[in-house]
Formats: C-alpha cells, sequence, structure tokens
C-alpha cells in the first residue's frame, strides 16, 4: 500500500503519526514494552495530547525478535490468529545509555534510539536492516487535527513498517506467486483468490519473506497485509496493514536456510507425507467422461506398460453434478463403489478422492447443514449462498466444532469404504460480508479459512490411518499450512510458458516455509502437445510429488505418443530408485523446515548468478534439475562453480558457466554435485521399500581431501545406513554403518584394486560390491 507522495510528503488527506522517542519503558526478563510519543517531549504540555504508540518487543525464541506495535490497547481482540509455537519466551538482554538501548536475543539484537527515535537490527556489529524516519508509523486519513480521533483506529487507519534496502538486497517467499520469482519492484497483497498460474493472484499467500542478506519477517496477521518491495521508495521495503496494531517477527539467519528453519521453529515443521505418497499419481481429469471401466482400464493400461502406478485419483464427478459437495458416489457411473475401491486397492493403489467445503444446494448435505447451523451466514441470519461453482451453495463454517464433526463423519465413510486421502480443492473464495459462529473477523478469516479447513480434514486422516499416513492434496493455504501437505500448484494452461510458470510459483512457496509440493504434469487447462507433456513429464516426477491430472482430456501417456509412454516408464522407475536419497531430504525437510525443492538462490546464495534463477533448482543437497522449457529440446541452464556430473550420462561439466545443450526425451539436465554421495535403491516398480537393502551408494567427483556423506532412514524415519567417503591423494575410503548389503559407484573413476569388497570396471565406473564396513580403493 502506497502513502507517499515522491520522497518528501505524504498523498492528499494522509498523515503519518510515527515514534518520536522513548518517553518511558517498562522491562521484565522476557518483554520490554515502550512508550513512543509521536511528538517530541520538551514540557509538560507536550504530555496533555496526542498519539502514543506501544511498542512490545519480545523473543519466541533466540534469535527471533517479536514487535508488536499499538495505537489504542482497548480495541477487542479480534480472531482468528496463526498458530504459532510461543511456550518457550527468551530472556531478553538490554544494554542501554541516555542515547541507545540495545535489545539481544541469541545473535541478533535491536538497536533503538531513546532521544531521536530509529529501530536498526544488527548481527555480528553490523546493521542488517534499519528504520528511521516515518518508517514505523501509524498513516491517518482524513485526520481532523484534533488531539483525539473521534472514530478510532478501525477508520482509515494503517500501521505501517518499512525497512531499508541494501545494495544488492534481493526478496524472495510472500507464497505461491506467478509473478516474478524476485520480489523487488512489486506490490505484494496477501489476499487468496482462485486465480489460476497466470496472474498476478495467488492460491496461497504468506505474509512472510526472507532477504538474500540473511534475515526473514513473518507480519502475523492473517487478513490483508499489502507489501511493497522497492517500489514507493526504491530504498525501503514496507508492510502495511489496517487498523492501529502492527505484529510481526525478526527472524535472524544469517543464511536463508537457518531463516526458514526458524520461521518453520515458530509456524510448524512441514509435515513428512508417507512414502507412497511419492510415487506416481494418475487422475481421472475433471471434466472427461469415466465410469469404472474407464478407470480401470487406466490403471491396468499403466501397469501393463511397465508404469508402476501408485496412486489413483477420482476428481469431483465421482459425485454428481450440481451435488458437490455430497460425498456420495453417482451411483449411475458408481453402482459398486466399495467394490470399485477394492478391485483397485488389490493391483497396489492407494486411492484419493476429490472434496471441497462447498455444499452445493442440491446436495444432500445442504438440508441438514442448514437446519444445524453448519454453514457460514450473512449479518442478516440467513445461510450465506452464492451461485459460483455450485447453484446456491453454501460453506462449511470451520469455526464451529460440531460442523468440523459433521463434515469429518461423512469424509469417515469415505476411508472406512478404502478411501486413503483427499484432494482438499478450493478454499480460496471466501466472503468477507459474513458471520461466523464464532464470532471471527471475516476480513481475518478470508485467507484464514483455508487453515481451518485443511487442518479439519488432516486431523481426520492421522486419527483415522495414524501419524505419517496422513496426505492431502491442496490447493489453498496460508501460515502453518505447510503442517498439512501436499499442495499443488492449481490451474494452470498446457503449454510451456504454464509449465515455466508453475515452477516458478512453486519455487515462491517452498521459499515461504513449504516442504513439499506438485503441480499436474501435462497442464491443466486443453491438452498439451506430446512435446510439452514429455517435458512436463520430467519436470513432475523430478518433483517431490507427482501428479498427472488435466480438465477436459486425459493424462494418460499413451492418448499422446507411444514414446510418451516410454519417458512416463522410464522416469517413474528411476523416482523409484531415487528413494533413499529423496525420502532422506524429505526427513530432514520435516525437520529442519529446508524444502525439498530448493531454488539456486538458496542453496548457492553467494553466487551472484543464481540470485534471479528460477528455471532450475535444486532436488535435495545434491541434483540439480533444469527442466527444458522449449520445443527445440535445448537444455539451458548454468552450472554454480565445481565439478558437476551427468546423473543420466556421466558426462562431466565444470561449473562456473551457463549450458546450452540438445536432449532427447529420455534425457534432461540432471547434474550431481561434487563430493557427492547419492544413494539409489534396489526397486524401481514401487515407492516404499527398504531402502537400504541391495542400495548403491553413487560417488561423484570427490576430490582430494574431501570428505563426502549420507544416510539412508528406512519408512520409519529411523536410519539404516550412514555412510562417508573420503579422498587422501590416490586413495578412496568408503565406510559404512549398516546391516545391510550395500554397493559403491565410483562414477567416472576406474580404480585399480581395493580392499574390504569385490572391485569391477563398469565403462567408466568402478563398482565395488559385497563391501564391508570400511573399504579401501587405490585409484
Amino acid at each position: 500500500m502506497k502513502f507517499a507522495n515522491g520522497c518528501w510528503l505524504f498523498k492528499e488527506g494522509v498523515s503519518a503519526f510515527a515514534p518520536q522517542e522513548v518517553f518511558e519503558k517498562t522491562v521484565t526478563d522476557t518483554c520490554i514494552t515502550l512508550c513512543a510519543p509521536t511528538h517530541h517531549i520538551n514540557h509538560r504540555g507536550d504530555m496533555l495530547g496526542g498519539a502514543n504508540l506501544t511498542i512490545k518487543i519480545t523473543s519466541p525464541a533466540a534469535d527471533v525478535l517479536r514487535v508488536q506495535v499499538g495505537h489504542y490497547l482497548g480495541i477487542m481482540k479480534k480472531t482468528p490468529a496463526f498458530e504459532l509455537n510461543l511456550d518457550n519466551p527468551q530472556k531478553l538482554t538490554l544494554v542501554e545509555d541516555d542515547n541507545i538501548m540495545t535489545i539481544t536475543s541469541g545473535n541478533l539484537s535491536l538497536e533503538i534510539g531513546k532521544k531521536w527515535f530509529y529501530m536498526k537490527y544488527i548481527r555480528d556489529g553490523k546493521v542488517i536492516t534499519q528504520s528511521t524516519g516515518r518508517d514505523l508509523a501509524m498513516m491517518k486519513g482524513n485526520w481532523r487535527g484534533d488531539y483525539y480521533d473521534i472514530e478510532g483506529d478501525s477508520v482509515n487507519t494503517y500501521m505501517i513498517q518499512n525497512f531499508s534496502i541494501d545494495v544488492g538486497e534481493l526478496f524472495y517467499g510472500t507464497g505461491e506467486r506467478f509473478t516474478p520469482f524476485v520480489k523487488n519492484g512489486q506490490t505484494v497483497e496477501t489476499w487468496n483468490e482462485d486465480g489460476g498460474t497466470s496472474t498476478e493472484e495467488s492460491y496461497k499467500n504468506i505474509p512472510f519473506y526472507v532477504s538474500n542478506k540473511g534475515y526473514g519477517v513473518l507480519v502475523n496477521h492473517p487478513e490483508k497485509v499489502s507489501f511493497e518491495f522497492a517500489t514507493e521508495h526504491v530504498t525501503k521495503t514496507s508492510f502495511a496493514v489496517e487498523g492501529g496494531m502492527l505484529d510481526y517477527f525478526f527472524f535472524n539467519g544469517p543464511t536463508m536456510k537457518d531463516v526458514l528453519t526458524r520461521y518453520t521453529d515458530l509456524t510448524g515443521k512441514p509435515t513428512l507425507p508417507a512414502p507412497w505418497t511419492f510415487g506416481l499419481w494418475l487422475s481421472t481429469s475433471f471434466t472427461t467422461s469415466y465410469d469404472e471401466a474407464t478407470v480401470m482400464s487406466f490403471v491396468d493400461g499403466m501397469l501393463d506398460r511397465g508404469i508402476p502406478l501408485r496412486t489413483f485419483h477420482f476428481d469431483c464427478f465421482w459425485m454428481k453434478g450440481f451435488h458437490w459437495s455430497d460425498f456420495l458416489w453417482d451411483s449411475d457411473v458408481f453402482p459398486d463403489p466399495k467394490g470399485l475401491l477394492s478391485r483397485i486397492k488389490a493391483k497396489g493403489l492407494n486411492i484419493c478422492v476429490w472434496i471441497n467445503s462447498y455444499i452445493g444446494q442440491e446436495s444432500a448435505m445442504f438440508a441438514e447443514g442448514v437446519e444445524n447451523g453448519y454453514f457460514i451466514k450473512r449479518p442478516n441470519g440467513d445461510v450465506w449462498q452464492w451461485d459460483m461453482w455450485q447453484p446456491g451453495m453454501a460453506l462449511v463454517d470451520f469455526t464451529n466444532p460440531a460442523a468440523c464433526k459433521w463434515f469429518q463423519d461423512k469424509l469417515e465413510v469415505l476411508l472406512d469404504m478404502g478411501v486413503d486421502c483427499f484432494k482438499t480443492d478450493f478454499g480460496e473464495r471466501i466472503p468477507t460480508n459474513c458471520v461466523y459462529y464464532d464470532g471471527s473477523d471475516p476480513q481475518k478469516m478470508h485467507n484464514y479459512y483455508t487453515y481451518l479447513y485443511n487442518k479439519c480434514v488432516f486431523d481426520l486422516l492421522e486419527r483415522k490411518r495414524g501419524k505419517g499416513e496422513a496426505v492431502l492434496f491442496a490447493r489453498s493455504a496460508t501460515v502453518g499450512g505447510q503442517k498439512f501437505p501436499v499442495h499443488w500448484g492449481g490451474d494452470c494452461w498446457s503449454d510451456y510458458v504454464s509449465m515455466e510458470e508453475s515452477l516458478r510459483g512453486g519455487l515462491s512457496l517452498l521459499m515461504s516455509g513449504f516442504g513439499f509440493w506438485a503441480h499436474d504434469i501435462g497442464g491443466f487447462e486443453n491438452t498439451s502437445t506430446a512435446d510439452v507433456y514429455k517435458r512436463w513429464v520430467q519436470f513432475g516426477l523430478l518433483s517431490s510429488h507427482s501428479r498427472l491430472h488435466g480438465s477436459t482430456s486425459y493424462r494418460v501417456p499413451w492418448v499422446y505418443d507411444d514414446e510418451a509412454v516410454d519417458v512416463v516408464r522410464a522416469f517413474t522407475r528411476m523416482k523409484a530408485r531415487l528413494m533413499p536419497y529423496l525420502y532422506k531430504t524429505s526427513v530432514e525437510t520435516s525437520k529442519s523446515g529446508v524444502p525439498t525443492m530448493r531454488s539456486m538462490v538458496l542453496e548457492f546464495t553467494n553466487d551472484r548468478n543464481c540470485a534471479y534463477l528460477d528455471k532450475q533448482y535444486m532436488l535435495g543437497d545434491n541434483l540439480l534439475v533444469a527442466p527444458i522449457f522449449n520445443d527445440q529440446s535445448k537444455g539451458i541452464f548454468y552450472l554454480p562453480k565445481g565439478t558437476w556430473t551427468d546423473f543420466l550420462t556421466g558426462e562431466v561439466m565444470e561449473g562456473g558457466v551457463w549450458v546450452e545443450k540438445d536432449y532427447d526425451y529420455l534425457h534432461l539436465p540432471l547434474m550431481a554435485k561434487e563430493n557427492s554421495i547419492v544413494a539409489m535403491g534396489a526397486c524401481d516398480d514401487k515407492p516404499d521399500y527398504d531402502y537400504a537393502d541391495g542400495a548403491e551408494l553413487r560417488v561423484y567427483a570427490l576430490a582430494d581431501g574431501k570428505e563426502a556423506s549420507t544416510v539412508i532412514y528406512n519408512m520409519a524415519q529411523q536410519v539404516d545406513l550412514t555412510a562417508t567417503a573420503t579422498r587422501t591423494g590416490n586413495t578412496i575410503t568408503v565406510s559404512a554403518q549398516t546391516s545391510k548389503a550395500y554397493s559403491v559407484r565410483l562414477v567416472n573413476v576406474k580404480a585399480s584394486a581395493c580392499e574390504g569388497a569385490t572391485l569391477t570396471i563398469d565403462g567408466n565406473d568402478t563398482v565395488l560390491s559385497g563391501c564391508q564396513s570400511k573399504v579401501v580403493i587405490t585409484l
């Protein structure tokens, strides 16, 4: 939100009330509260009126400072609020003299000017950003000039915080955004919308950003937050919220990964999805025609072609049209749903069905919901209804515990029938001219509704299937939504531009505390060319989660061409073999909050070439993926400094350069980082198996004096194997702790001898089988 008219003036009718000094303070071990008048107090008469701001500083964790600024503290507290981990307040260190006070938590300090108010965030003695002058202010429109405000802070009042931007500083995050990956130069408003992937609107708005200087900010407001990233003032980033209260958290790094870890310590870690969810999902698609024969032809068609399908998804029309949602199978199309589900599960598949929380007037649930008060209402007491999506549809009120139980009871019938998980679609078009059961503020509930919706379903799945087995395929989200994976990118077109914007949006979301992400392979709207489909398959099966899904046409590969079948088969099987590596990455994501799919700037922050890269990413620590976004079969990608090895061919490339190279449909730029070990499993026909048994440890470009290491977790998240490889001159030593048989492949290394294993040469590689706990290789 913009308030200024150039550098010195504000827009007509706008006045700023900014802290001018610290008049007094109240100090406890864990809280420092400041009285900050918005004019200087030179004599007693200056204390007879004017606006004061109260500034409260606390620390929920080391290296995190919370700043709460308020004008009128007597206003009623509005709900909802983000669910945050605030149970361990930290002791603050306060050092001050006549002019300056410094408040410290961990390695993060906040310096505040007492006589002339300013705020500087400091790490290791260096200012990382600061707020001076009127950067922190209450903005009033049509201020009367009185000493008091007759209308209070509910009308034409905003709180704003500006921070300085350093030379070369860039900003990332704010949720899933399809606009440019770097947020500098953008106005971002966090307001969930059903806008597709080709607009500035977003399904998943997160009022959090991270700087490449190694700090982050969460604006603790579920309602609309307006960010200006080097727009109104090109030397500043700002955020504004309506009303007379502002609440934000400032996270120290010093790395961007550290920021994400601290942010998810506060808002919740990404929950680890079950191993089976990492396999290939296939959907009926949306408005296509399908029945049991169609479904079984798809399932059998994939399996008969050697494609290890793992989950089948029924989209909307498993229910009757106009009846969404009633959670009742369309008996005209599926006369024996329980039998159908059992036949699918007999083939080793899990089952997902589409749902949403919108109850159409024709639904069997509608009258029951009206009678029991389970729906959001209008201010006059009527049920809130409209004709968008489903005629006369109402919305379940998840602030009502009875409505939550009612919703869960309906879904539980499906789980007992054999359904394993739900695609929790929609949750963005939430009204604000409405009333909630618990009195929640509709402005705050607009974005927060999706949290309650997805939590309600996720909690049911955890109760019925057990922790570690619950999974959603969710479209909308807010802060904390990472606890209810997986999220997919929404409605995209079926072309390269949409494929690219999908990745851009996903990387933005994954810089916002989310750990797992998927997209509609092949695109959603329209039907792609076979060329686009095959390239999107490569990209999709090198994402954390992989689903074939469309709108008006099927996404089974044989409707494109025979080669598409080969591509789906090859990359599905490769992903299955990569599961020891992917699952390790995922377990660590659930512990650290660092995502499975990482923007290049997150992994290589100090490489300036990586700052703007949004067409490639790191899959875990060691694999670089660069999807192909053109019909000339050209891979165009950047390699950071170091030695990189093509994972599929073994070709070695030196980094610090841009590469342009042709790739057929069974290849793409998939590069292994130097001094790394990538563990490959022995199974290629499913994602859930014993990852350590028969694993192959691939060692890439191990340099003299360097060490590489890895672990393999089993499906219960227990360590089944740990391994290190070290090189000293012409000797490589591999040490492993495991009870399982494993092998080692030294990629592009031809060894002459070894102790503790059987050595064979396979092309340019050395393969060591029958490995003991210590293997010594002579080059």
